[in-house]
């Protein structure tokens, strides 16, 4: 039988969603602080980063899992205040950010100790609350199931999003020649200053031809894909042989239909995932590789946040309105506290 979790006696400020629905659902609540269990961290949230599966609870179509807060917010950044029993990697005072399965916004947070990182070096907290979910999200698909190789080529869909933003500087700072899509010329400028070698306006360009065209017509080694739908053919087509398409959401649609023996021709890899229901000990995995590989980069300067525009917690609601406008270049953050 498991621990009972402990609650504090002290209130702590939560976002809540109400009903299923709009942004105005998320109303500003009052919740007891909880108490960390076995290998847990409590963080005081200074900052909590906003992301699509957000938007996609507050609507009632992406649950969190068994056992996870309720409160929605999947990354944080803030002081760890106390620790499980069985804690060892995190005291108190320490300067953390952190990918959760749930209960960002709000003035204090658990997570798992090992899917907390350091505050970068020379990063803010809302710089440091814009990484986690992104971060993650990146190397697990770009280069665990993507293997992406230095010298390859990477087509990012949705370059100015928060996931593109991070796809494109890492990838170009470990040796790859990256390509991304986006909606404005404004917003493919911001792509190639992040390391794009050329970023392609989808409403006006033909994306397959002019990343074959910058190939040679050998095509892209891995796509990572946020839309799905109408444009898994073309990306199949613009695959170099032995490439791999890695799906990370849906947005242009859930169906596709296509050539399957193009797929057999060229020995593609279609390939996917979500994380928010992987256990700790995976994320804690790729917690390891981003703080070798990529966090040095960050304390570096050699890649950046991005953030797109901060409101308080208080404003959750206007933060997603925000982000469905899809007007931004990065991330959006909440900021908690003074």
């Amino acid at each position: 039988m498991a621990e009972p979790r402990v609650l504090n006696l002290w209130p702590m400020r939560v976002i809540q969603i109400s009903v299923p629905g709009g942004p105005e659902v998320l109303t500003v609540g009052e919740e007891a602080r909880p108490g960390p269990l076995l290998d847990e961290v409590l963080i005081r949230v200074e900052a909590a980063g906003v992301n699509r599966p957000d938007l996609l609870q507050r609507k009632g179509a992406y649950p969190p899992p068994a056992g996870a807060s309720p409160i929605p917010g999947l990354e944080v950044a803030g002081t760890v205040v106390s620790v499980g029993p069985t804690a060892t990697r995190w005291t108190a005072g320490d300067r953390v950010c952190a990918l959760v399965a749930g209960g960002g916004y709000a003035e204090y947070c658990l997570a798992p100790e090992q899917q907390c990182l350091p505050v970068p070096a020379g990063l803010s907290m809302v710089e440091a609350a814009s990484l986690p979910e992104t971060f993650f999200t990146v190397w697990s698909n770009v280069f665990d199931r993507g293997r992406l190789a230095p010298g390859e080529v990477l087509l990012v869909q949705g370059g100015a999003s928060g996931i593109g933003v991070a796809a494109i500087q890492i990838a170009a700072a470990l040796g790859a020649r990256v390509f991304a899509t986006a909606g404005t010329a404004a917003k493919c400028a911001a792509c190639e200053r992040l390391g794009a070698e050329r970023a392609i306006d989808y409403r006006t360009e033909d994306f397959v031809q002019i990343v074959r065209d910058a190939t040679h017509q050998r095509g892209a080694d891995v796509i990572l894909d946020m839309v799905g739908g109408p444009y898994v053919p073309r990306e199949l087509s613009l695959l170099a042989d032995d490439g791999r398409l890695v799906f990370i959401a849906t947005l242009g649609g859930a169906k596709s239909e296509f050539n399957v023996r193009e797929v057999m021709a060229k020995r593609l890899t279609i390939t996917g995932s979500t994380l928010r229901n992987r256990s700790p000990s995976f994320k804690g995995a790729i917690a390891d590789r981003l703080r070798e590989h990529v966090w040095p980069l960050l304390e570096s300067g050699r890649i950046k946040p991005v953030i797109h525009k901060t409101f308080p917690l208080e404003q959750a609601a206007e933060a997603h309105a925000e982000l469905e406008r899809g007007a931004h270049v990065g991330k959006i953050v909440l900021t908690v506290g003074g």
